[in-house]
Protein backbone atom coordinates (compact mmCIF):
# COMPACT_ATOMS: atom_id res chain seq x y z
CA UNK A 1 0.00 0.00 0.00
CA UNK A 2 1.30 3.45 -0.87
CA UNK A 3 2.52 5.62 2.01
CA UNK A 4 1.97 8.82 0.01
CA UNK A 5 -1.17 10.61 1.19
CA UNK A 6 -0.90 13.71 -0.97
CA UNK A 7 1.34 15.10 -3.71
CA UNK A 8 1.67 18.90 -3.77
CA UNK A 9 3.29 20.58 -6.76
CA UNK A 10 5.03 23.91 -6.37
CA UNK A 11 2.85 26.83 -7.41
CA UNK A 12 4.99 29.69 -8.69
CA UNK A 13 4.34 33.41 -8.29
CA UNK A 14 6.39 36.48 -9.10
CA UNK A 15 7.30 38.59 -6.07
CA UNK A 16 9.54 41.50 -6.90
CA UNK A 17 12.50 40.41 -8.96
CA UNK A 18 12.36 36.71 -8.33
CA UNK A 19 10.13 33.67 -8.48
CA UNK A 20 8.64 32.20 -5.31
CA UNK A 21 7.14 28.71 -5.29
CA UNK A 22 4.41 28.35 -2.67
CA UNK A 23 4.47 24.88 -1.12
CA UNK A 24 2.31 25.29 1.97
CA UNK A 25 -0.46 26.03 2.79
CA UNK A 26 -2.38 23.98 0.24
CA UNK A 27 -6.13 23.70 0.08
CA UNK A 28 -6.06 19.98 0.86
CA UNK A 29 -3.33 20.24 3.49
CA UNK A 30 -3.07 23.44 5.50
CA UNK A 31 -0.28 22.31 7.84
CA UNK A 32 2.22 19.48 8.29
CA UNK A 33 2.93 19.06 11.98
CA UNK A 34 3.52 22.64 13.20
CA UNK A 35 4.73 23.79 9.74
CA UNK A 36 2.20 26.27 8.34
CA UNK A 37 3.94 27.90 5.38
CA UNK A 38 6.86 27.10 3.08
CA UNK A 39 8.11 29.23 0.18
CA UNK A 40 10.82 28.23 -2.28
CA UNK A 41 12.63 31.43 -3.33
CA UNK A 42 14.32 31.41 -6.71
CA UNK A 43 16.79 30.55 -7.96
CA UNK A 44 16.85 34.09 -9.25
CA UNK A 45 19.68 35.79 -11.11
CA UNK A 46 19.47 39.53 -10.51
CA UNK A 47 21.21 42.32 -12.40
CA UNK A 48 22.99 45.30 -10.89
CA UNK A 49 19.71 47.25 -10.67
CA UNK A 50 17.64 44.39 -9.25
CA UNK A 51 17.51 43.78 -5.51
CA UNK A 52 15.43 42.05 -2.89
CA UNK A 53 13.48 44.72 -1.04
CA UNK A 54 10.78 43.38 1.25
CA UNK A 55 9.96 46.35 3.47
CA UNK A 56 9.01 46.16 7.15
CA UNK A 57 6.06 43.84 7.66
CA UNK A 58 4.51 42.24 10.75
CA UNK A 59 4.10 38.69 12.07
CA UNK A 60 2.24 37.14 14.99
CA UNK A 61 1.82 33.61 16.36
CA UNK A 62 4.71 31.94 14.55
CA UNK A 63 8.45 31.50 14.13
CA UNK A 64 10.12 32.20 10.79
CA UNK A 65 13.01 30.09 9.52
CA UNK A 66 15.11 31.38 6.62
CA UNK A 67 17.58 28.96 5.02
CA UNK A 68 19.55 29.97 1.92
CA UNK A 69 21.25 27.84 -0.72
CA UNK A 70 22.74 30.81 -2.59
CA UNK A 71 22.95 34.55 -2.07
CA UNK A 72 22.51 36.79 0.94
CA UNK A 73 19.70 38.59 2.78
CA UNK A 74 20.02 41.41 5.31
CA UNK A 75 17.51 40.88 8.11
CA UNK A 76 16.46 43.79 10.35
CA UNK A 77 13.68 43.61 12.93
CA UNK A 78 11.88 45.64 15.58
CA UNK A 79 13.93 43.92 18.30
CA UNK A 80 17.01 45.70 16.94
CA UNK A 81 18.43 42.63 15.20
CA UNK A 82 20.62 43.44 12.19
CA UNK A 83 21.96 40.23 10.67
CA UNK A 84 23.14 39.08 7.26
CA UNK A 85 22.08 35.53 6.49
CA UNK A 86 24.29 33.49 4.19
CA UNK A 87 23.92 29.98 2.74
CA UNK A 88 23.80 27.20 5.32
CA UNK A 89 23.05 29.46 8.29
CA UNK A 90 19.63 29.73 9.95
CA UNK A 91 17.71 32.88 10.86
CA UNK A 92 15.05 31.97 13.44
CA UNK A 93 12.69 34.75 14.49
CA UNK A 94 9.82 34.08 16.89
CA UNK A 95 7.05 36.62 16.45
CA UNK A 96 4.89 35.67 19.44
CA UNK A 97 2.58 38.61 20.21
CA UNK A 98 4.11 40.66 17.41
CA UNK A 99 7.29 41.57 15.58
CA UNK A 100 8.20 43.56 12.46
CA UNK A 101 11.08 42.82 10.09
CA UNK A 102 12.48 43.68 6.68
CA UNK A 103 14.49 41.59 4.22
CA UNK A 104 16.75 43.30 1.73
CA UNK A 105 19.81 42.76 -0.43
CA UNK A 106 22.89 43.84 1.60
CA UNK A 107 24.32 47.20 0.58
CA UNK A 108 27.61 45.73 -0.70
CA UNK A 109 25.68 43.61 -3.25
CA UNK A 110 23.11 46.12 -4.40
CA UNK A 111 25.06 47.29 -7.46
CA UNK A 112 26.35 43.85 -8.44
CA UNK A 113 25.02 40.81 -10.23
CA UNK A 114 23.80 38.24 -7.71
CA UNK A 115 21.77 35.08 -7.19
CA UNK A 116 19.16 34.38 -4.52
CA UNK A 117 17.88 30.89 -3.72
CA UNK A 118 16.48 29.42 -0.54
CA UNK A 119 13.54 28.44 1.63
CA UNK A 120 11.40 30.59 3.90
CA UNK A 121 9.33 28.72 6.45
CA UNK A 122 6.72 29.55 9.06
CA UNK A 123 6.31 27.32 12.11
CA UNK A 124 3.15 27.87 14.15
CA UNK A 125 3.55 28.32 17.89
CA UNK A 126 1.78 26.19 20.51
CA UNK A 127 -1.42 27.87 21.69
CA UNK A 128 0.06 28.71 25.10
CA UNK A 129 3.02 30.49 23.44
CA UNK A 130 1.21 32.46 20.75
CA UNK A 131 1.43 35.63 22.87
CA UNK A 132 5.02 35.13 24.04
CA UNK A 133 7.61 37.90 23.79
CA UNK A 134 9.28 38.04 20.37
CA UNK A 135 12.89 36.87 19.99
CA UNK A 136 15.59 36.38 17.36
CA UNK A 137 18.38 33.81 16.96
CA UNK A 138 21.04 33.31 14.29
CA UNK A 139 22.76 29.93 14.00
CA UNK A 140 25.85 29.61 11.84
CA UNK A 141 26.28 26.72 9.38
CA UNK A 142 29.03 25.00 11.41
CA UNK A 143 26.67 24.76 14.40
CA UNK A 144 24.09 22.67 12.51
CA UNK A 145 24.45 18.88 13.12
CA UNK A 146 25.72 17.22 9.92
CA UNK A 147 26.76 13.61 9.27
CA UNK A 148 26.99 10.86 6.62
CA UNK A 149 24.73 7.84 6.85
CA UNK A 150 23.22 5.32 4.42
CA UNK A 151 25.51 6.69 1.71
CA UNK A 152 23.95 10.16 2.00
CA UNK A 153 24.79 13.46 3.69
CA UNK A 154 22.36 14.56 6.41
CA UNK A 155 21.77 17.88 8.19
CA UNK A 156 19.36 18.41 11.07
CA UNK A 157 18.57 22.04 10.40
CA UNK A 158 15.98 22.38 13.17
CA UNK A 159 14.33 20.24 15.81
CA UNK A 160 15.05 16.73 17.09
CA UNK A 161 15.59 13.49 15.17
CA UNK A 162 18.14 10.67 14.86
CA UNK A 163 19.04 11.12 18.52
CA UNK A 164 20.36 14.60 17.68
CA UNK A 165 19.16 18.12 18.49
CA UNK A 166 19.68 21.23 16.37
CA UNK A 167 20.67 24.42 18.27
CA UNK A 168 17.78 26.30 16.61
CA UNK A 169 15.55 27.19 19.62
CA UNK A 170 12.25 25.67 18.46
CA UNK A 171 9.10 25.73 20.62
CA UNK A 172 7.49 22.36 19.82
CA UNK A 173 8.32 18.83 18.70
CA UNK A 174 9.45 19.08 15.08
CA UNK A 175 12.20 18.28 12.59
CA UNK A 176 13.58 19.90 9.44
CA UNK A 177 16.12 17.65 7.72
CA UNK A 178 18.29 18.00 4.62
CA UNK A 179 19.46 14.87 2.76
CA UNK A 180 21.84 14.99 -0.22
CA UNK A 181 23.13 12.20 -2.45
CA UNK A 182 25.66 12.03 -5.26
CA UNK A 183 24.88 8.37 -6.08
CA UNK A 184 21.60 6.45 -6.10
CA UNK A 185 20.82 5.40 -2.50
CA UNK A 186 18.02 3.74 -0.56
CA UNK A 187 17.02 5.83 2.46
CA UNK A 188 15.05 4.42 5.40
CA UNK A 189 14.44 6.90 8.23
CA UNK A 190 10.91 6.18 9.40
CA UNK A 191 12.04 4.93 12.80
CA UNK A 192 13.53 8.37 13.47
CA UNK A 193 10.43 10.40 12.55
CA UNK A 194 7.23 11.16 14.42
CA UNK A 195 3.94 12.98 13.99
CA UNK A 196 3.10 14.22 10.50
CA UNK A 197 5.82 14.22 7.85
CA UNK A 198 6.38 15.57 4.35
CA UNK A 199 9.23 15.42 1.85
CA UNK A 200 10.16 18.25 -0.53
CA UNK A 201 12.31 17.45 -3.56
CA UNK A 202 14.51 20.45 -4.28
CA UNK A 203 16.54 18.89 -7.09
CA UNK A 204 16.87 15.46 -8.64
CA UNK A 205 14.22 12.80 -8.08
CA UNK A 206 13.18 9.98 -5.79
CA UNK A 207 11.48 6.62 -6.22
CA UNK A 208 8.80 5.63 -3.73
CA UNK A 209 5.87 3.21 -3.77
CA UNK A 210 6.68 2.26 -7.35
CA UNK A 211 6.59 5.84 -8.66
CA UNK A 212 9.23 8.37 -9.62
CA UNK A 213 8.80 11.91 -8.29
CA UNK A 214 10.75 14.86 -9.68
CA UNK A 215 11.83 18.20 -8.29
CA UNK A 216 9.54 20.91 -6.92
CA UNK A 217 7.06 18.48 -5.40
CA UNK A 218 6.06 17.80 -1.79
CA UNK A 219 5.01 14.30 -0.80
CA UNK A 220 2.93 14.15 2.37
CA UNK A 221 3.20 10.78 4.13
CA UNK A 222 0.25 8.84 5.50
CA UNK A 223 2.51 7.37 8.19
CA UNK A 224 5.85 9.05 8.96
CA UNK A 225 7.17 5.85 10.58
CA UNK A 226 7.11 4.14 7.15
CA UNK A 227 9.30 6.77 5.47
CA UNK A 228 11.47 4.79 2.99
CA UNK A 229 12.47 5.93 -0.49
CA UNK A 230 15.24 5.75 -3.08
CA UNK A 231 17.13 8.90 -4.01
CA UNK A 232 18.53 9.19 -7.51
CA UNK A 233 21.98 10.63 -8.27
CA UNK A 234 22.58 14.27 -7.31
CA UNK A 235 19.33 14.65 -5.42
CA UNK A 236 18.51 16.96 -2.50
CA UNK A 237 15.40 16.56 -0.37
CA UNK A 238 14.04 18.26 2.75
CA UNK A 239 11.93 16.34 5.24
CA UNK A 240 9.84 18.36 7.65
CA UNK A 241 7.14 17.63 10.16
CA UNK A 242 6.46 16.84 13.79
CA UNK A 243 3.66 16.64 16.29
CA UNK A 244 0.56 18.49 15.04
CA UNK A 245 -1.39 20.84 17.28
CA UNK A 246 -4.89 19.96 18.41
CA UNK A 247 -6.27 23.38 17.47
CA UNK A 248 -6.68 24.62 13.91
CA UNK A 249 -4.40 27.45 12.83
CA UNK A 250 -5.83 30.38 10.88
CA UNK A 251 -3.68 32.38 8.46
CA UNK A 252 -4.27 35.88 7.14
CA UNK A 253 -1.35 37.46 5.28
CA UNK A 254 1.60 37.26 7.73
CA UNK A 255 -0.52 36.46 10.77
CA UNK A 256 -0.96 32.93 12.17
CA UNK A 257 -3.07 32.18 15.22
CA UNK A 258 -5.55 29.74 16.73
CA UNK A 259 -7.95 32.64 17.45
CA UNK A 260 -9.44 34.63 14.56
CA UNK A 261 -10.10 37.57 16.91
CA UNK A 262 -6.38 37.90 17.60
CA UNK A 263 -5.72 38.07 13.86
CA UNK A 264 -8.40 40.73 13.42
CA UNK A 265 -6.81 42.82 16.18
CA UNK A 266 -3.39 42.44 14.54
CA UNK A 267 -4.84 43.60 11.21
CA UNK A 268 -6.24 46.72 12.86
CA UNK A 269 -3.01 47.43 14.74
CA UNK A 270 -0.94 47.19 11.58
CA UNK A 271 -3.36 49.19 9.45
CA UNK A 272 -3.27 52.02 12.01
CA UNK A 273 0.49 51.59 12.61
CA UNK A 274 0.03 51.02 16.35
CA UNK A 275 3.63 51.25 17.57
CA UNK A 276 2.81 49.58 20.89
CA UNK A 277 1.82 46.42 19.03
CA UNK A 278 4.24 46.72 16.09
CA UNK A 279 7.30 48.92 16.74
CA UNK A 280 9.41 50.39 13.97
CA UNK A 281 12.46 48.55 12.62
CA UNK A 282 15.63 50.45 13.62
CA UNK A 283 17.51 51.41 10.47
CA UNK A 284 14.43 50.83 8.30
CA UNK A 285 11.90 53.20 9.87
CA UNK A 286 10.69 55.01 6.76
CA UNK A 287 9.03 52.17 4.89
CA UNK A 288 6.39 49.52 5.53
CA UNK A 289 4.24 47.03 3.62
CA UNK A 290 0.54 48.02 3.79
CA UNK A 291 -2.08 45.56 4.97
CA UNK A 292 -3.50 43.78 1.90
CA UNK A 293 -7.09 44.71 1.18
CA UNK A 294 -9.69 42.09 0.22
CA UNK A 295 -10.31 41.81 -3.50
CA UNK A 296 -13.68 43.16 -4.57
Amino acid sequence: MSNTELIIKERAANIGNFLVGRLLPFRQKRTVGPFAFIDHMGPADMNEDENLDVGPHPHIGLSTLTYLFEGSIMHKDSLGSDMEIKPGAVNWMTAGRGVVHSERTPNYLRNKKKTLHGLQIWVALPKELEQMEPSFSHIEEHEIPAWDEQGAHFKLIAGKAFGKTSPVPVHSDLYFIEIKTTDKKQIAIGKDLYGESALYILEGSINADGYNYGSKQILVAKDSTLCTFEMEENTTVYIFGGTPFEEERFIYWNFVNSDKAVIEKAKTNWEHQNLDAFPKVPGDENDYVPLPQPKL
